[in-house]
């Protein structure tokens, strides 16, 4: 009897775990072809003794794959006008580099476009390269997609630099999209007022459920936690399980079926506090999808993706 009591109580203690209330949204971005397509290149058009080139004909068909967003193509024909172009021809050479880092990017290859830029002479390129913000703009969202946060840093404050506006929004994008409401909040403070900020933190605030709410209720029935959250068959599986096991286990001691009773009540343990556990993760679920859809639309509607800072195209 001690060491089943011994084991009630582990149970007890690891299953009543509090599930934070933090929030880790995953904000993605949808961006419709017509956006791609709107966009102007920032480098000059080939002119007609260039189009008569090697490489000239090659970029060509490397920017018709690139409008239609047939990038793996267009990056095999970039690649090849790179190796034709004149080593004298510096200009033409960063542009198809850039063409093929901005192909990797909107196909969502972070590393692929890091390593582009690496290997090419755009890790050289200063503020006089007609799509430099542009540049800047794609490693900090490549080093954050790749989680080389020391990197990013490094190229935000580049970014402060030379373009503080582009910074301001790339820092209010990331908190957005982490989460941060505390930075958020700062944020909609902020003069002048952004209506969108106040409209994201009000709609979550107004729909979140209250983790610590869902699991009370679940603790003192089962399956009301998830009722709270609106999941009805959810509830009715934990209220029916728990019914269950808790009417066998008394059937057993009432009956001097003690080991019986013993072991079925240690299930009941599980599904118990396993339940209270799990409704807590299912509110912080139903509030990050509540944030996600909200922060989307703010981001979306305020051109706050990266990827929707990007100025010039193909």
């Amino acid at each position: 009897m001690n060491k089943f009591l011994t084991l009630l109580l582990l149970l007890l203690a690891g299953a009543c775990y509090r599930v934070p209330d933090q929030i880790n949204p995953k904000v993605d971005y949808q961006v419709q072809d017509q956006h791609f397509h709107s966009l102007q290149s920032a480098f000059t058009p080939l002119s007609p003794v260039e189009r008569m080139t090697d490489w000239g004909r090659e970029m060509i068909i490397a920017l018709a794959f690139a409008c239609e967003l047939d990038l793996y193509r267009a990056v095999s024909t970039y690649k090849r006008a790179e190796i034709l172009v004149p080593k004298t021809d510096v200009n033409r050479k960063l542009e198809i580099q850039y063409d093929i880092l901005l192909c990797y990017f909107f196909a969502k290859h972070y590393d692929e476009a890091v390593c582009e830029f690496e290997r090419s002479g755009l890790s050289h390129v200063d503020k006089t390269f007609p799509a430099y913000r542009d540049l800047l703009v794609i490693l900090y969202e490549c080093y954050r997609e790749m989680e080389c946060f020391d990197k990013q840093e490094r190229v935000l404050e580049l970014i402060q630099k030379t373009y503080p506006e582009t910074a301001e929004k790339l820092q209010v994008s990331r908190a957005i999209r982490e989460g941060d409401l505390g930075a958020v909040k700062c944020y909609a403070a902020l003069e002048p007022k952004t209506p969108c900020l106040d409209y994201l933190l009000d709609t979550y605030y107004e729909k979140k459920k209250s983790v610590a709410t869902a699991q009370t209720l679940n603790a003192l029935l089962p399956g009301a936690g998830y009722l709270y959250i609106g999941q009805g068959k959810s509830a009715l599986t934990a209220f029916l399980l728990n019914g269950l096991f808790i009417a066998a286990a008394v059937e057993f001691f009432i009956h001097d079926h003690i080991a019986a009773g013993i072991i079925t009540t240690g299930f009941e343990a599980g599904w118990y506090f396993g339940g209270i556990y799990g409704a807590g993760e299912e509110a912080k679920y139903y509030n990050e999808r509540v944030y996600e859809k909200a922060a989307s639309n703010v981001l979306n509607e305020t051109k706050l993706f990266p990827i929707l800072m990007i100025q010039y195209g193909f």
